[in-house]
């Protein structure tokens, strides 16, 4: 070993012990006849001192050679710091150098190797793996590193079985665009990378293995942004003989033990809510309950009062701000302005002050008396000093609208606490969804996801108003992972299949695999998969899920670090028998 101890473990107790530790040199500090180095590595920093008094000519030389960077290994007493640093573990002591040897040099990095770097992102993307020395980068990924081996151990303690599956899979239609992968062997065919393993895990339990559960790689084809990248980690499961509460339980379990032993954090019960639900008080199947805010329906209270607007409108919704009453003109014209840009798309924004005196103050005075206010204040439980906001319109994309407000006054008025934790099941999700631009229904969460039993009989006569036993488990306002009950027999998977558009023909070329399994009996069973790099965020308390991957791709899928992807020599794709022709996009 080229090295006795690491750079994060000596303490006042190994003073006089001669030690040898290699790593990276953070900076030095040359005052003439005394040098002081920090050397670093992954365990923490100490400090080499180099003294002229007693330290040989050549030897303090070579120590006043280093830059930043240099790799070198340092062999000598370990002494008690006469300024001590409390700011790190071994700042009680340093190392009085007897040998120093440099293991390598280094080129000036393109930035500062420090928590506060000078490096942008794209900068510090190029060189990863020098980003990845700083201490904010590596912690997340022990991050990361702990709460796999936690998930491991609480997974083989409920008798789950960790399985691989393929990774060159087979294309299908529905869901995200697939990454396709040419088959040599095969001129003209193609394998897909998977968004996930779920007909594998399904076909695990019809192959007897009731608990199966794997840490693995998904791949999607989709547009980026924070919280995605095209490839991904699951912590995918699967159970047989179960029901949809035994699922909700077990993985709980799992979330409540993560929160425990890694972050300390002892989790409350698990609400449940329908999906109905969220999207009547929250405007989206993924609410944060970390604040109050929910929507108040006003149409009785406000339609038929010479209002145009709110006369015109499917759905008039309020929400109330508590102790956002003192809000100045100048604050509630940047929300006006800020609920009409674009990406919320609102036509504009009533509100009503709740006045400390018991009056009101609104931007609709001329159309509604205080009475009128003080009733629409009393439902939405205002007090003095709260202020009232309203939109209308359309009711889809009301809701919308009024989902990013309650989000936008939620942080303003420092209710989005990262360190406060709320938990949600959403359940009863729709089982189908129309899309306007193939004008017809796809499924939700996937095509493998069961109907309620009771809402088979909608799928004739209404197929939109079928819900599924799906349920999605969301924590402040992110989703972190979702799974349903799975059909498990041939004839309720081939109706499945009819209403989401596929002839027979297609049906059995994409999954008659899973449907002849489902013929061999399949027990009834059902899953999860959790979105492992939201939920190290979550726990890191970050918004985007590239800090905890070790080499992440920018927004354009680029990894700019290798410059892929990137094109391949013509010899390679004369093996694949495939010819490039680029074409530009309408």
């Amino acid at each position: 070993m080229l090295r006795t101890h690491t750079c994060g473990e000596l303490r006042i107790s190994d003073v006089n012990k001669e030690v040898s530790l290699s790593g990276w040199v953070q900076r030095v500090r040359n005052k003439g006849g005394l040098i002081w180095v920090d050397l670093r590595d992954r365990y923490g920093v100490t400090q080499l001192i180099f003294e002229e008094d007693s330290t040989e000519k050549e030897l303090l030389e070579k120590a006043a050679s280093l830059g930043r960077e240099f790799v070198i290994r340092a062999t000598g007493l370990v002494i008690e710091r006469t300024s001590k640093n409390d700011k790190i573990p071994t700042g009680d002591i340093e190392i009085k150098v007897k040998q120093l040897e440099i293991l390598n040099a280094a080129k000036v990095p393109p930035f500062i190797i420090e928590d506060e770097t000078d490096g942008g992102e794209e900068l510090r993307m190029k060189y990863r793996y020098l980003d990845l020395r700083r201490n904010v980068v590596r912690e997340k990924l022990q991050l990361r590193h702990r709460m796999m081996q936690e998930t491991r151990k609480y997974m083989d303690g409920e008798n789950f079985i960790e399985v691989e599956t393929p990774v060159l899979i087979k294309s299908t239609p529905e869901g995200a665009r697939d990454f396709v992968v040419p088959s040599r062997v095969n001129p003209g065919e193609f394998y897909a990378l998977p968004q996930s393993p779920q007909t594998f895990k399904q076909l695990l339990m019809v192959s007897g293995f009731d608990r199966y559960f794997q840490i693995v790689k998904c791949f999607r084809d989709e547009d980026l942004r924070a919280d995605r990248q095209p490839e991904f980690t699951q912590i995918d499961c699967e159970m047989a003989f179960v029901t949809q509460e035994d699922i909700l339980n077990t993985f709980e379990g799992l979330v409540k033990h993560l929160f425990n032993n890694v972050k300390g954090v002892a989790l409350e019960e698990v609400k449940r809510m329908t999906y109905a639900d969220a999207m009547k008080f929250y405007g989206n199947d993924k609410p944060d309950l970390r604040f109050d805010m929910k929507f108040a329906e006003l149409n009785e209270l406000t339609q038929g009062n010479g209002f145009g607007i709110f006369d015109q409108a499917e759905i008039i919704l309020g929400i109330c701000a508590k102790g956002a009453g003192e809000y100045t003109r100048k604050q509630l014209d940047e929300l006006t302005n800020w609920v009409k840009r674009p990406q919320i798309g609102a036509k504009g924004l009533v509100y009503v002050k709740c006045n400390a005196d018991g009056t009101f103050k609104s931007t609709v005075d001329k159309f509604y008396s205080n009475e009128d206010l003080k009733v629409w204040a009393d439902l939405m439980g205002a007090e003095p000093g709260d202020l009232l906001l309203v939109l209308s319109g359309d009711e889809k994309s009301t809701r919308k609208q009024m989902s990013e407000l309650r989000l936008k006054m939620g942080e303003e008025l420092g209710l989005r606490n990262r360190n406060i934790f709320k938990p949600l099941w959403v359940v009863d999700f729709p089982l189908l969804e129309w899309d306007e631009e193939t004008q017809r229904f796809h499924a939700m969460h996937h095509p493998f996801t069961s109907p309620k039993k009771e809402d088979i009989p909608l799928l004739e006569t209404n197929p939109g108003e079928v819900r599924a036993n799906a349920y999605d488990l969301v924590i402040n306002g992110v989703e972190i992972g979702g799974g349903s009950i799975r059909i498990h027999d041939r004839t309720t998977q081939q109706l499945m299949f009819k209403h989401l558009g596929f002839t027979d023909e297609e049906a059995q070329k994409q999954f008659g695999f899973l449907m002849e399994a489902f013929e061999y009996g399949a027990p009834p069973h059902g899953g999860i998969a959790f979105g492992f790099d939201r939920l190290c965020a979550i726990f890191g308390g970050s918004d985007s899920i590239r800090d905890y991957i070790a080499f992440p791709k920018n927004n354009s899928g680029r990894d700019v670090m290798i410059d892929s992807p990137s094109t391949i020599a013509d010899e390679q794709l004369k093996e694949l028998s495939i010819q490039v022709n680029i074409q530009e996009k309408s």
